[in-house]
């Protein structure tokens, strides 16, 4: 018994003075016990980008967007007569929703047809799509029974006063088709931050030098490993479970090329900080459940606080996940994505000027 208590206490005597393990067993689950409440705090998704389109511009229109701008489960972003404007506006992630009110809606409803209120979603998002769905339908259809009542009489059939809900991307509008598309750009992100840190990390523990060539050549190995990885989840994988598919070919040949470049740059550079192979996979047992929230897959931005924001925004992981749904879930051209392919190109670059210096330059000079 006394040797049982006696190993017992040496566990966390050990625990504690190695930092990897105290770090995983630990520090992690207080970090958790904090980040997720944090974001979670609105409890429900508020203040959702929307667009809306109203074709009619009536007295019934102007009420319909005064109660929807009553909803604190969506913001009204911009209102607009064009429907492909609106749509840019989806597309370019500006905007959740698109709201259509038709030209013929006091007609219909005045003469007890269906009503025709179309409820465009980006059905990329999951969660967002059902938030907004749920907000707008009680506003607008509350609307439309007021107005009913006072107008509908003049017939004496009851009309249907549902909002339609119609996918604009992501037809299935299933769970997979929403999560998968968000998952896979971060596999490949975290499996070259480990495979390639590793790599790193063996040449410097076993005393073997790194030249130019040398990590120039190993940058190109994983750069060929990581694309062939991104057409085969990307292809084959969307391919085989039918996910859905943009089909914008050259955009996406482009986002994959920048998107390992900057991985690779980001991992020469976290290497250099490191000392030991496994240091690696504790850092990646850390953070991959944070970068996968904080891209907005998991919880909209827009619920999140401001901070969180923030630094969802800053983070590559972010950029890249947003950009393959747009590329994958919407089609949207590569024009749309410039901004983020910019923005990744001077990331990558950046680390790897400051990764040379550290890996190549330093150990020269030595």
């Amino acid at each position: 018994m006394k040797s049982l208590w006696f190993y017992y206490l040496q566990s966390f005597k050990d625990i504690v003075s190695h930092g990897t393990i105290f770090t995983t067993l630990i520090l992690s689950v207080l970090f958790y016990s904090f980040f997720y409440p944090t974001a979670y705090q609105a409890q429900q998704a508020e203040a959702l980008p929307i667009i809306i389109v109203d074709e009619e511009q009536s007295n019934l229109s102007t009420r319909i967007i005064g109660q929807v701008a009553q909803s604190p489960n969506v913001e009204i972003e911009a209102i607009t007569g064009n429907f492909s404007e609106a749509k840019q506006w989806v597309e370019s992630q500006k905007a959740d929703g698109i709201l259509l009110l038709p030209d013929n809606l006091s007609q219909s409803l005045r003469h007890g047809e269906t009503g025709g209120i179309g409820l465009y979603l980006s059905t990329a998002n999951f969660l967002v799509t059902k938030q907004i769905g749920l907000g707008l339908a009680t506003s607008v259809e509350q609307t439309l029974a007021d107005y009913t009542e006072r107008f509908g009489k003049v017939s004496d059939f009851s009309p249907a006063l549902s909002v339609h809900q119609i996918p604009l991307f992501n037809p299935l509008s299933g769970y997979g088709s929403y999560v998968f598309p968000a998952v896979a750009p971060l596999i490949i992100h975290q499996t070259i931050l480990l495979g390639l840190s590793m790599l790193i990390l063996v040449y410097r523990e076993r005393k073997i030098e790194l030249n130019t060539n040398a990590l120039i050549g190993m940058c190109l190995a994983v750069f060929t490993i990581g694309c062939l990885g991104c057409f085969y989840l990307f292809g084959f994988s969307f391919w085989l479970f039918d996910y859905p598919r943009g089909g914008n070919l050259l955009g996406m040949l482009l986002a994959v090329a920048v998107f390992i470049y900057t991985i690779i740059g980001m991992t020469c550079l976290f290497a250099s900080f490191l000392d030991l192979p496994e240091r690696a996979g504790h850092v990646i047992v850390f953070t991959s459940i944070p970068l996968f929230f904080l891209s907005g897959a998991a919880w909209p931005h827009a619920a999140m606080p401001t901070w969180m924001q923030v630094v969802g925004e800053i983070l590559p992981s972010t950029q890249i996940v947003q950009m393959f749904i747009q590329l994958n879930q919407m089609g949207v051209p590569t024009t749309l994505i410039l901004p983020k392919l910019l923005y990744l190109g001077m990331i990558g670059s950046l680390c790897f000027f400051l990764a040379y210096r550290r890996l190549i330059s330093g150990h020269q000079s030595r």
